[in-house]
């Protein structure tokens, strides 16, 4: 796979017109399409059932081909940022959220649209590169393990250095992706 092989796609409601932007993603090779050949129960496969029932077609639209997997991330951060999703009274589908998680607003503090979204966006990730981690290790990973060669240590002068990596390891664990093994403080990914 080469290093720009990679682009950001629209999946767009052509019910309207012009057609309504309602998901925005990252792929490569034909990741954008995936989504049509067998809609889940997301609201984005939801959404393409119900432009099919209507007896249309979504249309699957590039915007910006040949670009690093890094680039990619950003750009997709920043369409779903602006865009908004339906969680945050936006127009994508895109579920960058936690079902119940960061719903609560607070009057005194100013959350600057998109930033809820790009911060799940980038939890996502390193979710998904904790998990690789523990998948790779079969005897489990240590959350030290996680935060050393991960390189989520912070270098506070506190004493959390590993609390990054303690937080996404208790979110999976949540999840029931990972599992404590025994009494030992490691962590094993759950095969699903």
């Amino acid at each position: 796979m080469s290093e720009t092989s990679y682009y950001v796609y629209a999946l767009k409601d052509p019910r309207t017109s012009p057609a309504r932007t309602f998901y925005v993603g990252k792929g490569t090779g034909v990741r954008a399409y995936d989504h049509l050949v067998r809609p889940d129960a997301t609201r984005t496969g939801r959404r393409i059932q119900e432009i099919r029932t209507a007896g249309h077609e979504v249309l699957v639209a590039p915007l910006v081909e040949e670009v690093s997997e890094l680039q990619a991330i950003n750009l997709e951060a920043e369409l779903i940022s602006a865009f908004g999703t339906e969680d945050t009274g936006g127009l994508l589908t895109n579920s960058v959220l936690p079902s119940g998680l960061g719903t609560k607003s607070r009057r005194e503090v100013v959350l600057p649209q998109g930033v809820k979204e790009k911060a799940q966006i980038g939890l996502a990730l390193l979710k998904n590169a904790v998990l690789e981690f523990a998948k790779v290790n079969p005897k489990g990973i240590t959350n030290p393990e996680a935060a050393s060669l991960l390189g989520l240590r912070s270098d506070y002068g506190g004493g959390s250095k590993d609390y990054l990596s303690y937080s996404i390891i208790g979110i999976l664990m949540r999840e029931g992706k990972l599992a404590r093994e025994g009494p030992s403080k490691r962590h094993v990914a759950k095969v699903a």
